[in-house]
């Protein structure tokens, strides 16, 4: 098993679909080209971003299926392997690494509002049946558990877990976690609101785990550049207050509305959401493509903004 820490940009990608609502397999291949060509280290299929939540079983097999055969040996790819419980959990993990899955990503199951205790266990008997590295996404806003510090630190040492995605507010616990020097890749989200990337990046952080990758991957990989001297420094902060109207645009509503939107209008290949989600239009969709004209992102992206392809 790979040991090498991942540090960068991992960007959560979205799920692209065709008009009918089936997945779009192609449009997963120009995605992660568009994301490999672009800086990204490694990508999250079927995160939350993914919409993972509404594909079916069955989808989520064949997606593993058909998007590791997109592998190369520039970006890793990594799979959204959370069940509703820990048998499938586990199943899952293992189809990802039987597949040919870099890695996987879990939380815990949604909707159970499990204990700490019960969370930490179910991660380190994940972790045991595992033969493929594991991170763990800390993610209470969707799942209720909320881990802390103490007990991301067990998971930590098992030696399959090699990431974590930080979530919560505590800027306290973003820096009593860079303190203990985990053997693992501490990554945050990319939400200005949660206030997470700066300290995180400051402390020692390995990188973002993001979003807005999805559409601004050059930015998303300096920003999530570890620090290595001050120029490393300067550079976050001169993309991050330069982009911070995207940033705050992309967690305007729920994730993954307002970036999939954005993509949809570019001419990116995400599709529309998946019912009952319905994508920005009019005002919410006409406000993102206006900062993405005064951003001038359109010109060094080459994107072609239009609100009649986001409607179609």
């Amino acid at each position: 098993m790979s040991t090498q820490k991942i540090e960068g940009s991992f960007v959560a990608l979205v799920t692209p679909f065709n008009q009918d609502g089936s997945v779009d397999i192609e449009g997963f291949r120009d995605l992660l080209q568009f994301q490999e060509e672009n800086g990204t280290v490694a990508v999250l299929i079927m995160g939350s971003t993914g919409e993972v939540s509404m594909l079916t079983p069955a989808e989520r097999k064949m997606i593993i299926t058909e998007t590791a055969k997109f592998k190369t040996d520039r970006m890793k790819l990594y799979y959204g392997c959370t069940g509703s419980n820990t048998a499938s959990t586990i199943e899952l993990v293992r189809f990802a690494g039987e597949a040919g899955a870099d890695g996987a990503i879990i939380a815990a199951p949604a909707y159970i509002c499990a204990s700490n205790e019960d969370i930490v266990q179910y991660c380190l008997e994940v972790a045991d049946a595992s033969r493929i590295p594991l991170g763990y996404y800390n993610n209470p806003p969707r799942i209720k558990t909320d881990l802390t510090t103490e007990d991301l630190l067990r998971i930590s040492e098992h030696p399959n877990f090699q990431i974590l995605k930080e979530s919560t507010s505590r800027v306290g616990q973003v820096a009593q976690l860079c303190a203990a020097k985990p053997d693992m890749s501490l990554m945050c989200c990319c939400s200005p609101n949660l206030g997470l990337v700066v300290p995180m990046m400051a402390l020692g952080g390995n990188g973002t785990a993001n979003m807005t990758g999805n559409i601004i991957p050059r930015e998303m990989a300096v920003i999530s550049k570890p620090w290595r001297d001050e120029g490393d420094a300067f550079a976050l902060r001169e993309q991050w207050l330069r982009n911070l109207p995207l940033l705050h645009y992309v967690y305007s509503a729920s994730n993954p509305v307002p970036v999939k939107s954005l993509m949809q209008a570019v001419g990116l290949p995400s599709g529309p959401l998946r019912k009952p989600l319905r994508g920005y239009q009019g005002e919410m969709l006409e406000k993102g493509l206006g900062i993405l004209r005064e951003l001038e992102l359109d010109k060094s992206y080459g994107f072609k903004l239009s609100l009649g392809r986001a409607a179609a």
